[in-house]
């Protein structure tokens, strides 16, 4: 039994192909079938049921498969021990960001964290929250950055930020006259909000779900972008909540229309999230670090109302 055999494992098992897993093990696949026939023969049992199209994992296959991951990140903690021994921080390093804290985040600290650890490949995908978590078990990401609490057993959280939700109210609605929001003025059935799929928007919902004008969960209108359902409610079709940082660009007339929540305020916490096996934990320490650095300086809200991302 070989590291190797078990990578291919693992492949064949995420692709459910022995043709794709191979290219993307980069062998061929004559190679990559044979290497796994050879594990199944040693270990006398099937791992695959190749009868089925797309093939299936066994029974006792799961149960493999579960410990070829352990096996393999363990394998790579060697080369992670080495390199905190000699003071490295470089290497490829996969990151995913949610889509709604991807523009408003990255450009902060982008550009800090390549000048500092100029050896670092940093590779940066945006993912929704769901595939971040799936991803970052596969170990197909080495950190996200997400909403959290999340409450999931093996994935770490580490807190970078309270963010605010702000009340963005156009002149014709019936919140303009107030001078600060409440999350019980809030009534779903007038929030424009982003499409299935984003956790702000469950966020979102929670909020409203607490307040007694909740009334049902029919919206009529969903977006995949902020500036969106600003747009939207400069059309009069209703008021939306916005992340604190997406205020900040916006110019001074749409400013006018932002309205700030009663202390504490109703927030989400933006968290660096990782596997807890902590593969490449010194370079995800340099990435909190510059984050931490740097938006201290943007968000100085402490004392806030921590919103659930969770779809309850």
């Amino acid at each position: 039994m070989t590291i190797t055999q078990l990578q291919y494992v693992l492949a064949v098992a995420e692709h459910q192909n022995f043709t794709l897993a191979a290219q993307k093990s980069f062998v061929t696949q004559p190679t990559l079938s044979m290497q796994v026939q050879k594990l199944e023969d040693e270990l006398d049992i099937l791992i695959f049921d190749r009868s089925k199209k797309p093939i299936t994992i066994t029974e006792v296959g799961k149960k493999i498969v579960e410990q070829a991951k352990n096996i393999v990140n363990e394998a790579n903690r060697i080369q992670d021990i080495v390199d905190q021994e000699k003071g490295f921080i470089g290497g490829d390093y996969v990151l995913g960001i949610i889509p709604t804290v991807m523009p408003t985040l990255l450009p902060m600290f982008l550009k800090t964290f390549i000048k500092r650890y100029p050896k670092v490949n940093l590779i940066i995908k945006e993912q929704s929250t769901e595939h971040l978590i799936r991803n970052i078990q596969d170990g197909h990401l080495d950190a996200g950055i997400a909403a959290t609490p999340l409450e999931i057993e093996y994935i770490k959280e580490r807190p970078l930020y309270y963010e605010p939700f702000v009340g963005y109210v156009p002149k014709s609605h019936r919140l303009d006259s107030q001078e600060k929001l409440k999350p019980e003025d809030l009534s779903i059935t007038d929030v424009l909000l982003l499409q299935d799929g984003h956790c702000f928007r469950d966020g979102v919902i929670n909020l409203c779900k607490a307040s007694r004008n909740f009334e049902d969960e029919h919206f009529s209108l969903q977006s995949g972008s902020f500036e969106t359902l600003v747009n939207l409610a400069d059309e009069d079709l209703g008021m939306t909540l916005l992340p604190y940082l997406n205020t900040l660009e916006l110019d001074e007339t749409k400013k006018n229309k932002l309205k700030f929540f009663e202390s504490p305020p109703p927030a989400r916490e933006v968290s660096l999230i990782y596997h807890k096996s902590e593969l490449k934990i010194q370079i995800t320490e340099a990435l909190r670090d510059v984050i931490l650095g740097i938006v201290r300086g943007a968000i100085a809200f402490q004392d806030v109302n921590i919103v659930s991302p969770l779809n309850k």
